[in-house]
């Protein structure tokens, strides 16, 4: 399964990335999320279980999160739930236009021959529908902080 998400914000690339690393903040200003809780704590590494909320079905995972300051990466490894095994890379790229911000997210089914049934269900109706509304809400977030910092 590979799943890819994207928006462009209008706001300082650090300041988009250093939102997006910021775990601590997400259930504040994504609705969607229920808590993220941190099982270690690093300054480019943590492990944290993962809550949030699709159309009111609530989903959990646990993940290793890898801060890359250099390349302005933000990896995920799932590493419990369904999605265990799966891979997200967040990637920050400016352009033109603004900053283009991508998650892409892939995994590999344990049971390959599901694949076909479990991929609409995990990676459509769960991993897209949630992605999308994460970068909307964080680019809702980062914007009106660069508003109000430009008035």
């Amino acid at each position: 399964m590979h799943k890819t998400n994207s928006i462009l914000m209008q706001a300082p690339k650090t300041a988009i990335f250093e939102t997006a690393a910021d775990l601590e903040l997400w259930p504040k200003i994504l609705p969607h999320y229920r808590y993220i809780r941190f099982l270690e704590r690093g300054a480019d590494r943590n492990l944290v279980m993962m809550a949030a909320r699709r159309s009111g079905i609530p989903i959990s995972w646990t993940s290793e999160q890898i801060i890359d300051r250099d390349k302005f990466e933000i990896h995920f490894h799932h590493l419990k739930a369904l999605t265990k095994g799966m891979r997200v890379v967040w990637t920050f790229s400016d352009t033109a236009d603004g900053v283009l911000v991508t998650i892409s997210h892939d995994l590999r089914f344990r049971i390959p021959v599901l694949a076909p049934l479990v991929d609409p269900i995990v990676g459509d109706f769960f991993i897209h529908n949630v992605a999308s509304k994460t970068l909307r809400c964080m680019k809702a977030y980062v914007e009106a902080r660069v508003d109000k910092v430009t008035a």
